[in-house]
């Protein structure tokens, strides 16, 4: 028997069923904010506070487990990756000092809002230029057709990747997803070993390209610190790039999507903004808290400890779910309400705290105020289409949406 096939308890709560999670989330809240799950082995967390104590203390609490499978992989996915040449880790999540500190500096220094405020204009191209494709048709699947491709050509500006290597980086994507965080079967995992073997080939690859053809992007930034004497492998670079190619890109597309969901959902909201697009910088941060792209991390226990006064002995997994922590009625006033105009929105924890607040935070946010600009300036009249269901993406961590079909004009 699979580990979601038992993870559903008595209460209702399986981890792997993110479609309609808020209101178990709720009730954990209130009735067992900490508690161990038998299914997986973790102990889940539920209040802000707790979630965040736990990523604030990274000698308790460390990330090493952040990209574990769940599901440890088979024999057969094992030998693949192996003969693959598979050897990536992580590029910062799953890192802990002085390896992550080290690392993290080296990488801030070229990631930063100089080279985000340089694409500017280009990220407002890719926008217009998918926006103009689907005008005309009076209505699409907003998730493949528009938020699907954005975030990665926004990337691979910054990453000097070309356009036609989108759909395969998209796919290796979803596959390295499915294998870290989903419940994939034996049999299941094969298909995905083998992209994994050429993801990390390519990523390796681009390393060694941009070091003979250096150019002005991210690759080639880390090339040139580490020939300027800075302490990082080629290894490591290849790991920051296996991480950013696919964080920086499938987080902000699910971003964007679920962020359609929410304000079709709440009408108001949405002529709120169309009526006032001064509202687009908290509306983004209300839409981060509201309805994340991930919902859910991971920690290790180092010692013997508690969290919410609950004992955890060490080596304990930890499953912090910040997807219930953004509604905590402690935090956030009406948590489960859905307010572009909430004062303190931007305390939510979608992307973490402590040392591992992701490093890609300011390009999300641009890229997602420059599609909501453009969104509530050109379709002000956009809705759901009526009589879709919006399934999410089985899995423990990334809350995405199968499709997610709107309409505009007559």
């Amino acid at each position: 028997m699979s580990v979601a096939e038992i993870a559903r308890r008595d209460d209702g709560f399986d981890p792997f069923d993110l479609n309609a999670p808020f209101d178990t989330w709720e009730q954990l809240r209130e009735e067992q904010p900490v508690f161990f799950h038998e299914p997986t082995g973790y102990f889940v967390v539920t209040r802000h506070a707790d979630v965040k104590a736990v990523f604030d203390d990274w000698e308790t609490f460390s990330s090493e487990n952040a990209q574990a499978p769940m599901r440890p992989m088979c024999e057969e996915g094992k030998r693949i990756m192996k003969e693959g040449g598979f050897t990536a880790y992580s590029g910062l999540s799953a890192r802990v000092p002085p390896d992550h500190t080290r690392i993290r500096k080296i990488v801030q220094g070229c990631f930063g809002p100089r080279r985000f405020k340089s694409i500017e204009p280009k990220i407002e191209a890719i926008i217009d230029r998918q926006l103009n494709k689907v005008a005309p048709q009076g209505g699409c699947d907003f998730f493949r057709e528009v938020a699907y491709e954005v975030p990665a050509l926004v990337l691979f500006t910054l990453m000097g990747i070309p356009d036609a290597d989108v759909p395969k980086v998209k796919d290796w994507a979803v596959s390295r997803a499915l294998l870290t965080w989903g419940n994939l079967t034996d049999e299941e995992q094969i298909p995905h070993a083998h992209k994994m073997v050429e993801y990390w080939a390519y990523c390796r690859a681009l390393v060694a390209a941009r070091k003979e053809v250096p150019g002005d992007d991210l690759p080639s930034d880390l090339v040139r610190l580490q020939a300027e004497g800075a302490e990082i492998t080629d290894e490591e670079i290849a790991g920051v790039m296996y991480s950013v190619l696919f964080a920086g890109h499938e987080t902000t597309t699910t971003l964007m999507a679920n962020a359609v969901i929410s304000l079709m959902n709440n009408r108001d909201q949405w002529d709120a903004i169309c009526a006032d697009p001064s509202l687009i910088p908290s509306a983004t941060e209300e839409v981060l808290r509201y309805s994340p792209s991930i919902v859910a991390w991971r920690r290790r226990a180092k010692k013997d400890t508690e969290i919410g006064g609950v004992a955890v002995p060490k080596g304990s997994d930890i499953l912090l779910i910040m997807g219930s922590a953004n509604r905590d009625e402690a935090v956030f006033e009406n948590g489960c309400q859905f307010d572009v105009t909430r004062k303190n929105a931007r305390t939510h924890l979608s992307f973490g705290f402590g040392i591992h607040f992701c490093i890609g935070s300011q390009l999300a946010k641009l890229e997602f105020g420059i599609m909501l600009r453009e969104l509530t300036r050109r379709f002000p009249e956009m809705r759901l289409k009526e009589g879709q269901e919006i399934t999410f993406l089985h899995n423990i961590s990334f809350r995405v949406p199968a499709r997610v079909d709107v309409q505009w004009g007559a």
